[in-house]
């Protein structure tokens, strides 16, 4: 994964690191590391004593006060290192000042970014770099150049990557520092863009929430609560992998009140009245640090990747553990491997971001050193419709099985006709269940699907409802809230039709005759999906009728 490095002689000393934020967190146990590789460590940040206190206890480490927002090329000139690295952060905020004036000085540059924005922006100072000679690296840390590695050998001869899903849980006792909770508390109840349903949308930070189970064999499972956090992974693993994934990636500490909380917290600043919460990451860090006893030393990662491998759909997932409070090791480990590869001459020079630069073998070396283990998994996957259809999936026409075969995640988009019933009790109904408007619309689906269960959004111009779908003794059944209806699919024509077997509410079953009344037919014309799906109650009348047309989004 490493290139040969094509410089000339290098004109300052090869050996000195300077480590911004090298006290805290995360800096202290990356100097730490480095010292131990040899190098001779500059401990620098605002507090010298913190700075000297570390330093003293390191072998080959000098103290240093720097301030990364102050007059840092003034600090590079006088002291000469061959790499700065900045563990100090946030980076939500931040400009390119540092890189840049390690340019200037001709000297190399990683840090341990996690910002969406300032990871993405990086490659904006290639030329410079290239012109200068040395090498600018963003994002050394467990995203986006641990992620960007598991993904990579989950990957691995994969024709097509559908979907990307990934987390992190930390340790409670892993107590977070100013810089980490201010950059968690940035994009919290804020909107941020994700790649979904093959067409990118909003959602929302911290929101999205799922009970994430890590397991492997012979260890105790983890279960944690994890919420939708902003990183860059949602922006470069895209488009490097063929098939365009979706990409969402979760986080969250250990005790599902602590997530539950900022979740709440995040509400405000969803309506509005609110900008952000970093201004009260001063409250909530002492709270933290007073439940910290309170926990276990386990944290835990997980990344699943789901593709087509020589036709076949597959699921593999990649699950870390680390015990006895080595998970907080993690995030250091990409710039440790990436300052070896500078002092070996191994990186060439340019600006761009880690998530393509290590291998996992490159990180296992470092794994064995750590109270870690780690298992991979693959499991074959057969669609939803398949399933419930048996062997007659086969026979329906291609349009029409291609949109059944969801898997991961997809999307279509068309066009489609709405009618509704002019009744009032009609209105009613339809707007409870979020039916769109009359009239012609442009139409986009999104698919995706989770444990074998899919989730259809309906996108009418804007307008959008959602259904599950999921099999129950040989049925196709889709819920809408708390109603569920059990279908038949049988084929007719080129395509099939959706028969209603039963229904029921809260899982009490209802009766047939106060049932919908609705058959609604799937085929192909050419290339494309056509539906028609006409819905009315009994003693309403016609409450919706929907048709059209869908061709996959490749």
């Amino acid at each position: 994964m490493l290139a040969a490095d094509t410089r000339a002689g290098e004109p300052h000393t090869l050996k000195r690191i300077l480590v911004l934020g090298g006290y805290g967190g995360f800096g202290a146990r990356l100097s730490r590391r480095l010292a131990e590789d040899g190098f001779e460590v500059l401990v620098a940040g605002r507090n010298l004593e913190a700075a000297k206190a570390l330093a003293a206890r390191l072998r080959n480490a000098l103290a240093l006060q720097a301030d990364r927002n102050g007059d840092i090329s003034a600090i590079l000139g006088e002291h000469r290192p061959f790499l700065v690295i900045d563990a100090a952060g946030p980076f939500q905020y931040s400009e390119q000042r540092v890189p840049r004036s390690c340019i200037e000085a001709g000297i190399h540059y990683i840090d341990l970014a996690d910002a969406r924005a300032f990871v993405g922006a990086i490659s904006s100072l290639d030329e410079e770099a290239k012109t200068a000679g040395v090498t600018i690296i963003s994002g050394a840390s467990s995203v986006p150049a641990l992620s960007g590695a598991v993904v990579a050998a989950l990957a691995k001869n994969m024709e097509e990557v559908r979907s990307i899903e990934m987390s992190i849980s930390a340790s409670n006792r892993a107590t977070a520092g100013a810089s980490v909770a201010s950059a968690i508390l940035s994009y919290v109840g804020r909107p941020l863009r994700l790649w979904r349903g093959r067409h990118w949308q909003d959602a929302t930070g911290w929101h999205m929430l799922k009970r994430e189970t890590y397991t492997i064999a012979g260890h105790r499972a983890l279960r944690r609560l994890v919420a939708l956090a902003d990183v860059p992974d949602h922006d470069l693993l895209v488009d490097r992998f063929a098939g365009r994934p979706s990409v969402i990636f979760r986080a969250g500490p250990e005790f599902a009140f602590q997530t539950l909380a900022l979740w709440l917290l995040s509400w405000p600043v969803t309506w509005g009245w609110l900008t952000s919460l970093r201004k009260i990451s001063r409250f909530l860090l002492p709270l933290q640090r007073l439940t910290a006893r309170l926990g276990t030393a386990r944290s835990a990662v997980a990344i699943e990747i789901k593709g087509i491998e020589q036709g076949a759909m597959k699921a593999r997932r990649w699950t870390l553990i680390a015990e006895n409070g080595d998970g907080v090791e993690i995030p250091t480990l990409p710039a440790q491997l990436l300052a070896r590869a500078l002092r070996d001459c191994r990186l060439s020079p340019g600006a761009r971001h880690a998530g393509g630069l290590l291998s996992l073998e490159d990180f296992r070396g470092l794994f064995r050193d750590l109270a870690v283990a780690e298992e991979t998994t693959e499991a074959p996957y057969k669609p939803l419709y398949q399933r419930v259809m048996g062997p007659a999936f086969a026979h329906l026409s291609e349009p029409v099985r291609a949109m059944h075969e969801v898997f991961g995640d997809g999307g279509a988009r068309g066009e489609a006709v709405v009618t509704r019933g002019r009744s009032p009790l009609a209105r009613l109904v339809a707007k409870i269940f979020g039916f769109p408007a009359a009239g012609k619309h442009a139409l986009h689906v999104s698919f995706e699907e989770t444990n074998g269960i899919e989730e259809w959004t309906r996108d009418f111009s804007g307008q959008r409802f959602h259904s599950h779908l999921s099999e129950e003794n040989g049925h196709l059944v889709e819920r809408f809230g708390p109603f569920r209806f059990a279908f038949d699919l049988p084929i007719g024509g080129n395509g099939l039709s959706m028969e209603m077997r039963h229904w029921s509410l809260l899982c009490i079953p209802l009766p047939r005759l106060l049932a919908p009344q609705s058959i609604a037919r799937e085929w192909a014309e050419g290339d494309r999906f056509h539906f028609d799906v006409p819905i009315a109650l009994p003693l309403i009348g016609p409450v919706v009728h929907y048709r059209g047309w869908l061709q996959p989004i490749e």
